[in-house]
């Protein structure tokens, strides 16, 4: 007797040679229904209708088709159970040996910005219940859900009768597959009509496995979406991206991006951004009137940190940009574009990993944050909503000139990126000192200060948290600094205002920290 295969599929891309391949070569019957029936009999491939097989019509308007006791009769019925053979016999089941469904677009729909009518017309009913009755069944029945796995299976096919390790992979992949189509509803309708869930569902195919992790004995997985954020971005040259790149470019640019983009040949404006990274730290942030200066600027912060680190533009690389970048080692390089001449002088250092990030392709700004503790994940919204400077207070005698609040404005958008504690010195929009991850905050002065010496003359400094004490405004007045922005807060604030007063210092709150563990 002719195996039965039940094909209904949405993506149709092989289903005609795969399907010929069936018929002629394994001698399978083909089940099918609605536009997968008709797609098939016009390549002339022999085609039983569903309602044919079931002798009963589609009804509510299609909604109703495989749902039918022959259909899952058919896929659920197990070969050995002599309680199943007798209901097979009873009911005059015909057994199904493969189902290949694909389900109705449903993330397509959305992210096409369909209305609420649309998209719920696009949640699939009947192919969820069938993959899931074959995968239930898969000692007996094969599943198949993606184009993808159409030549694996008739390559085992060719080998002879299926191993049962293969059809738990298919039913596993099934399995995966509705779970990922179920979670895309889930979060539509948590995201249309604002509920918030009790649990946390999200869906990431792989995108690659990497070398490696943090370091070389850690496995690691690189999962996302397939046209969004950095998988989007477009590679020009260089090595595989690994685990701790792609966790350096994403701070980089989430730095770099706080300027905006630069217009290109706009050089009346301090707008071209350039920040040099290293270990998930800004180590040398500038804006300037070309790419060129800015990178410039930047790696004086501190040349020695910026080798092997990766630098993020917010403008076109050119030509005088690149002669610039070429003479250091740099891990990578991650711009909006670059001129063909800049790619040529890249070349000669062919490890240099440089990609392209337009501004078209961007996604829009993160929503939340995950990080994974013992046992579950810590979710929070992201901090990436802009700082309003209108509710920035002078809490000193002395006001910052002009000049300084372009440079605390500045500072204060670099030391966001700064793992906490963090200070940043900064003068005419330039780092000059960093001091990244301390655990006190006269500790991270301290080395941000020494890291400056005798350039913190009339410069600003940037604390993303409060001070406890007024030892860090002392310090700071040690090395000539005249300005000082930091979210305020502290019971003791008093006594950092007063030692501003009585240094000649002028204070800024912002009235929002910016911690990053």
């Amino acid at each position: 007797m002719s195996p039965l295969a039940l094909v209904s599929v949405s993506d149709k891309k092989n289903i005609i040679p795969f399907c010929r391949e069936l018929v002629e070569k394994f001698n399978y019957k083909i089940l099918s229904s609605g536009g997968t029936a008709k797609h098939l009999t016009e390549a002339k491939i022999p085609v039983i209708k569903v309602a044919d097989f079931t002798n009963s019509q589609e009804i509510l308007g299609g909604r109703v088709k495989t749902l039918h006791p022959k259909i899952h009769g058919g896929i659920l019925a197990k070969r050995t159970s002599e309680e199943h053979k007798k209901d097979i016999e009873t009911n005059n089941l015909e057994l199904i040996d493969l189902v290949v469904v694909n389900l109705y677009p449903f993330k397509k729909t959305v992210e096409q910005g369909s209305k609420w009518e649309d998209a719920i017309e696009n949640i699939d009913i009947g192919g969820p219940s069938m993959i899931r009755s074959a995968a239930k069944n898969h000692k007996d029945v094969s599943v198949l859900v993606d184009p993808s796995q159409y030549q694996e299976f008739l390559e085992e096919k060719n080998k002879g009768e299926l191993n049962e390790s293969f059809k738990v992979k298919l039913a596993f992949e099934a399995f995966q597959h509705t779970a990922d189509y179920d979670t895309a509803i889930s979060n539509w309708i948590s995201k249309e009509r604002d509920l918030k869930s009790s649990k946390y569902i999200e869906s990431y195919p792989l995108i690659k496995t990497l070398r490696y992790g943090e370091n070389p004995h850690q496995k690691a997985f690189w999962y996302g979406l397939s046209n969004f954020g950095w998988n989007s971005a477009e590679q020009l040259q260089g090595k595989e991206l690994s685990y701790n790149n792609l966790l350096d470019l994403e701070s980089a640019l989430s730095t770099v991006l706080e300027f905006g983009y630069a217009e290109k040949d706009i050089l009346t404006t301090k707008n071209y951004a350039s920040v040099i990274l290293k270990h998930n730290n800004p180590c040398g942030a500038s804006i300037s009137y070309s790419a060129s200066q800015a990178f410039l600027n930047a790696l004086e912060c501190d040349s020695v940190s910026a080798f092997g680190g990766i630098v993020a533009f917010n403008s076109n690389v050119d030509n005088n940009t690149a002669n610039n970048l070429k003479d250091i080692f740099l891990e990578c390089v991650v711009a909006p574009s670059f001129d063909e001449e800049a790619l040529e002088i890249l070349k000669v250092k062919k490890n240099l990993r440089i990609l392209k990030l337009s501004k078209n392709i961007l996604p829009n700004k993160r929503q939340t944050t995950t990080k994974s503790i013992m046992g579950g994940l810590l979710v929070q919204d992201a901090d990436n909503n802009e700082d309003k400077t209108e509710s920035w207070v002078s809490v000193t005698k002395k006001n910052p000139n002009n000049q300084m609040n372009l440079d605390l404005n500045f500072a204060w958008k670099i030391c966001k990126h700064v793992k906490s504690n963090a200070i940043v010195i900064a003068k005419d929009q330039k780092t000059i000192g960093i001091g990244a991850g301390q655990m006190n905050r006269v500790g991270a002065a301290k080395i941000a200060l020494e890291t400056s010496k005798e350039l913190c003359s009339e410069a600003v400094l940037a604390s993303d948290g409060f001070f406890p004490f007024a030892d860090t405004v002392e310090l700071a007045n040690e090395y000539g600094i005249k300005a000082i922005i930091q979210p305020g807060g502290s019971l003791r604030d008093q006594e950092s205002i007063d030692m501003c007063n009585k240094k000649g210092i002028s204070m800024v709150f912002t009235q929002k920290r910016h911690f990053l563990h």
